[in-house]
């Protein structure tokens, strides 16, 4: 059971499921395309700018094609040796690459109750639109496929990869306008292994996954998600509400669980109460952290409260960092374990 949470707030209901037949640009309902041409003025012009040459870092390509030949560094990978070369010159050189950058990416997006929380003005499944709405169009404007696996109450729909300002406009519709659960059906808790597992038993050609969810679900996620980090470049987009760190001083409030319906009364006048909630949300968040690690998996985090922009530029400028700090000379993982 994760943490105890407010009633989540409403969300708009504008238009009809996006299973049915694709629709034109023209006839997207206004609150998808509104939240895309905002953010295509206000975040995506501005990130053109600031990743500068660095899109490579964002998403890895599928394919190798040999670009240059330079000396041998330490901590290169002695397999990209170009022994003709190293032979002909005395010194030792090696093979460099560059990536092909036409690939499809897929968004497993955690859609389940936990996230219609936000304690602010915005809720952690508006952070999460946003953030799709940004990386999807980036990706497509650079002639890539991206595609979805939606979980709610269960992995509900798939849409197969797509290079489109429309598709992207579909994607949005999906994540705002999910169908209702039965009022008869009983509560159920998130499990994200189970979306973690359609994502590798739909996506079988090696692609950039992002997982969109607040990691806030039943055990036994942490294999599957190391099983599809084998096969896949997988990075995490962790959503989270500064409330679920440290509870403010409000009194006898009222807490009911998202996903479970459970209520009960706490006084957060208590210190102690404050106190021990902030130590447990702080061992989550380091097991959290770890067993990302352990999957070899780049974490972003997303606050409700946060800036989406900057966010994206600084995480990116971390993977750039990483890449050429590892051994291989930048190589990504899977083709040095491979070679």
């Amino acid at each position: 059971m994760g943490f105890l949470r407010r009633r989540p707030h409403p969300l708009p209901h504008a238009v009809p499921n996006p299973r049915a037949a694709p629709a034109p640009a023209r006839n997207a309902p206004a609150d998808a395309d509104a939240l895309l041409r905002r953010l295509e003025w206000t975040v995506l012009r501005r990130l053109d700018g600031a990743l500068q040459g660095h899109y490579r870092t964002l998403m890895r390509g599928s394919g190798l094609d040999l670009a240059d030949l330079r000396e041998y560094q330490l901590h290169d990978d002695v397999r990209h040796i170009d022994w003709n070369v190293t032979a002909r010159l005395a010194v030792p050189h090696v093979r460099v690459f560059t990536e092909d950058r036409e690939m499809a990416a897929w968004f497993l997006l955690d859609l389940s109750a936990s996230v219609d929380f936000g304690s602010g003005a915005r809720l952690k499944r508006q952070v999460s639109a946003e953030f799709v709405a940004v990386l999807a169009r980036l990706l497509t404007r650079h002639g890539n496929r991206v595609g979805a696996l939606l979980y709610g109450h269960g992995v509900e729909q798939m849409m197969p990869p797509r290079a489109s300002r429309t598709h992207v406009l579909q994607l949005l519709h999906a994540m705002q306008n999910r169908p209702e659960p039965s009022p008869a059906a009983a509560p159920t808790s998130t499990r994200l292994a189970d979306l973690l597992q359609a994502g590798a038993n739909f996506i079988r050609r090696r692609s950039t996954i992002f997982v969109v969810s607040d990691f806030i679900s039943e055990p036994g996620w942490e294999k599957p998600l190391g099983q599809l980090a084998q096969r896949h470049e997988v990075l995490a987009v962790r959503l989270f509400d500064p409330l679920e760190r440290a509870l403010p001083d409000l009194g006898l409030i009222p807490l009911r669980d998202a996903e479970t319906g459970q209520e009960l009364m706490v006084d957060t006048h208590d210190a102690g109460f404050r106190r021990r909630f902030a130590q447990i949300a702080a061992q989550r968040e380091d097991e959290l952290r770890a067993t990302l690690a352990r999957a070899g998996v780049d974490a972003l985090e997303l606050s409700t409260e946060g800036e989406l922009l900057g966010a994206i530029v600084r995480f990116i400028e971390l993977r750039r960092q990483r890449t050429r700090a590892a051994p291989g000379g930048g190589v990504p993982a899977h083709l040095r374990k491979s070679a």
